[in-house]
């Protein structure tokens, strides 16, 4: 059976996608912890980190780390945050958010109704920054 991001990712349900290549996707969070909090997400279902190819593992990654770079300079943060939690979907899985203080290292103060026009003003915003950044060959339309 499908993972929830898997239906994400075949568009079955809807998803704002900041990023697309052969192995891996990033669309951005429902519950954000920060605007622009981004899940980055192999197309292949890997239930644990842990069990990760290590070619897989090392592709998400390198994503998590060009994405949490465009997010420090395009929200103007000091910091990425990203978090391995594991336990939402039952596939592998980064947070990646622009991130001002550990303080906002906490899935309580997660954003559960986000208003669908910031999220999508925050797609753009971080698409645009990944084109500027030279990475416009991963980055969809919408």
């Amino acid at each position: 059976m499908s993972t929830l991001f898997t239906k994400i990712i075949n568009g079955d349900i809807p998803g704002k996608f900041v990023w697309k290549d052969d192995d891996v996707v990033a669309f951005l969070s429902i519950g954000p912890l920060a605007d622009g909090h981004t899940l980055v997400v192999p197309r292949q279902e890997v239930d644990r980190w842990t069990d990760a190819p290590a070619e897989l593992w090392r592709k998400v990654t390198d994503v998590a780390r060009t994405i949490g770079k465009v997010q420090v300079d395009t929200f103007e943060v000091p910091r990425a945050g990203m978090i391995i939690a594991g336990f939402e979907v039952d596939h592998l899985h980064l947070h990646v958010w622009p991130a001002s203080s550990e303080a906002e290292f906490d899935f309580k103060k997660a954003e559960h109704n986000p208003d669908p026009e910031r999220l999508e003003a925050n797609a753009r915003k971080l698409r645009e920054g990944l084109r500027s950044a030279g990475y416009g060959e991963f980055v969809p339309a919408e």
